[in-house]
């Protein structure tokens, strides 16, 4: 008889990913960058456990939206009271704090769970070219276009 093999928490090994978005369309990045996160890019994948890898994301401020949604898309947040909405346009998002975007768009990506949480621990978004983490030695990815 065959029984399946569920990874257990210190089994998998951990990878560090380095992820460049420049002119990659943000949804396609997040999709991808939240399937790395999740560890659904490996064969020992385990959907009640931490399988995967930390993702370093960097050029945030060059990723893109397809069609005219630069102009239309909006950010939204509500304090629960009378005139408590608060609208952020994505261009103006975009100026302030272009790493949001991204974790933003990654977050909604995954589960709604403590484990969603602890994975969306292990990304880490940087707008420029820059990241702090070269003595981690992450892999440079090139996203499936």
């Amino acid at each position: 008889m065959k029984s399946t093999k569920y990874a257990k928490v210190g089994e998998v090994p951990r990878k560090w990913l380095l992820v460049d978005a420049e002119g990659a369309t943000l949804g396609r990045l997040a999709t991808q960058v939240a399937m790395m996160l999740r560890g659904k890019h490996k064969p020992q994948f385990t959907p009640n456990t931490d399988t995967g890898d930390f993702v370093v994301v960097i050029n945030a401020d060059k990723v893109k939206l397809s069609g005219n949604k630069a102009e239309k898309k909006q950010y939204w947040r509500y304090s629960g009271y009378l005139g408590g909405l608060k609208l952020e346009s994505f261009q103006h998002a975009m100026e302030k704090h272009p790493e949001r975007v991204i974790e933003y768009a990654v977050k909604g990506m995954l589960p709604k769970t403590r484990l969603g949480r602890q994975q969306f621990g292990k990304l880490k978004v940087y707008a420029g070219s820059e990241h702090p983490h070269a003595a981690q030695n992450p892999q440079k990815i090139e996203l499936e276009a």
